[in-house]
């Protein structure tokens, strides 16, 4: 082909775009001298490289607090694709199991690059050092990562989240607000000492009480557990089925003692923990074994649910 000449495909691609801006009134011409004169894409700018560089302000001098939150941004960037694939699974007018284990099997894998890189925090970091900088970042806390309770929110039935004694029929078909005290989260939110609710949740809540209300009713009917109901019986293949396993024990079991993990080590000083994770009750709040946050109960047997999280537990306690 010479240089310049329109080919047969050239024209047919000219004409699809004539007709597509013609849609919406617009010219082709114009759009095409538009192309003309804009500048080439570069990398940087695509991903906005110096932007992203730009925000990992540290509060200290401590060298290591600046792995902390470079690591903490890369896990909230995890979490963002996790609840882009959901979404996708969610407005799915015609879901398929062939889609939903597509998408499920990418979130697994988000979830396990945390898991399994969580050794960042766990080892990569100076116990001393952490230690001090930490004790600057009060009442700031992983807590109040509201993706992670979105994705919760639009894993499953919003009773699955409830405490344990408050999951009834009852709360099922509730209100969101009406149950939402009752969270298994806002146990890990209160002052081991005293009980009281702690600044950090009072915060949390004050900045995202109202959108995780409003997202649990949006998801009631379309979370990953009503999707998975509303498909056909042939569709519910065991593949999806221990897809969603997966998901439930790389984020109730996995990713949780990840951070139980962590906390042992550097939050702990012989039998005294120290007050410095927003002061959250984490002992109580992140093994498994205590709470028993179950997304899809019925996909696992009562043996694995009475054991749900102790393997891993005393593996590291």
């Amino acid at each position: 082909m010479e240089r310049g000449e329109l080919t047969p495909m050239i024209l047919r691609r000219l004409r699809e775009l004539q007709d597509k801006y013609a849609l919406t009134g617009q010219d082709l011409l114009s759009n095409l001298e538009g192309l003309l004169h804009a500048n080439y894409l570069k990398y940087w700018d695509y991903i906005h490289l110096d932007t992203l560089l730009s925000l990992q302000n540290t509060r200290t001098d401590f060298p290591d607090e600046f792995i902390f939150i470079t690591y903490h941004q890369i896990t909230e960037l995890y979490f963002r694709l996790s609840l882009h694939e959901i979404a996708q699974i969610a407005e799915h007018n015609n879901l398929n199991g062939t889609f939903f284990l597509e998408r499920m099997t990418r979130i697994n894998r988000y979830i396990k690059n945390l898991t399994f890189s969580f050794d960042i925090m766990v080892d990569g970091m100076d116990s001393e050092q952490f230690k001090q900088f930490r004790m600057a970042l009060l009442p700031a806390s992983g807590f109040q990562s509201a993706q992670f309770r979105f994705i919760e929110i639009c894993a499953t039935d919003f009773v699955r989240l409830l405490k344990t004694e408050y999951q009834t029929e009852t709360a099922e078909t509730a209100e969101i607000q009406a149950i939402f005290n009752h969270l298994y989260w806002k146990e890990g939110a209160t002052e081991g000492s005293t009980q009281k609710e702690t600044i950090t949740s009072i915060h949390f809540q004050e900045q995202y009480k109202d959108e995780f209300i409003a997202r649990g009713e949006e998801y009631r009917y379309k979370n990953l557990w009503q999707k998975y109901l509303g498909l056909s019986e042939d569709q519910k293949t065991d593949a999806l089925k221990q897809a969603l396993r997966d998901f439930d024990q790389l984020i109730n079991i996995d990713w949780r003692l990840s951070h139980f993990r962590s906390a042992v080590r550097y939050l702990k000083q012989g039998n005294e923990p120290l007050n410095a994770t927003g002061g959250t009750n984490w002992q109580k709040y992140l093994p498994p074994r205590f709470q028993r946050t179950i997304f899809y109960p019925t996909l696992w047997t009562e043996e694995e649910k009475e054991n749900w999280g102790k393997k891993w537990v005393h593996e590291f306690v």
